[in-house]
């Protein structure tokens, strides 16, 4: 019959989530195919984001949101949100800056403090399965990034999507040893 039987289809190329301050695997960030779609905007903080960026509810934030591609094939999907007190003045009209803190999902400024990332797998929202082009019973990886700064004040949070065929997230930790611990 028409329609029936075993399907097969070629498996799309992984990108690479570097935890910590993370970039995208270089080599994906830096290919000619990777094509990754930018939109800035200002928008007052409501509901989640307060609590995430720890600000008034109609605070201004300025929100970035990338979509990154291969081809025709979406790899992932970020929401990049900063206190517009501390995006520099013109950063919203120089999509060389934009493109740059997309290729490494990061803030403009310097690195923070202290960054926390939760990490789990879902359903997709419904607007995560249309720009991914998945289906509603998919599974997206998705990570939480909140970056404070020296004084606890919350500087970008970031919410990742991304396919949970197409990505693999890697974390490292370094283990700090204390030099009193070495001379006892």
């Amino acid at each position: 019959m028409h329609g029936k039987g075993n399907f097969v289809s070629r498996p799309h190329r992984k990108i690479l989530y570097v935890g910590g301050w993370g970039t995208l695997d270089p080599w994906a960030a830096a290919e000619p195919a990777l094509r990754v779609t930018v939109r800035s905007t200002i928008v007052p903080a409501q509901a989640h984001l307060t609590k995430l960026l720890k600000v008034p509810t109609g605070s201004p934030i300025v929100e970035t949101t990338c979509l990154s591609h291969e081809g025709e094939s979406p790899h992932g999907l970020a929401h990049i949100y900063t206190p517009r007190d501390l995006v520099p003045a013109g950063v919203l009209d120089e999509e060389s800056t934009c493109r740059n803190a997309v290729k490494r999902f990061a803030v403009l400024g310097p690195p923070p403090a202290a960054l926390r990332e939760t990490v789990r797998a879902r359903p997709p929202t419904p607007d995560e399965a249309s720009a991914l082009r998945i289906g509603h019973t998919s599974v997206v990886l998705s990570i939480t990034r909140i970056a404070t700064d020296r004084t606890g004040r919350v500087v970008e949070a970031t919410l990742l999507a991304f396919p949970g065929d197409r990505v693999d997230a890697v974390f490292t930790t370094h283990h700090v040893i204390d030099e009193r611990e070495t001379q006892g």
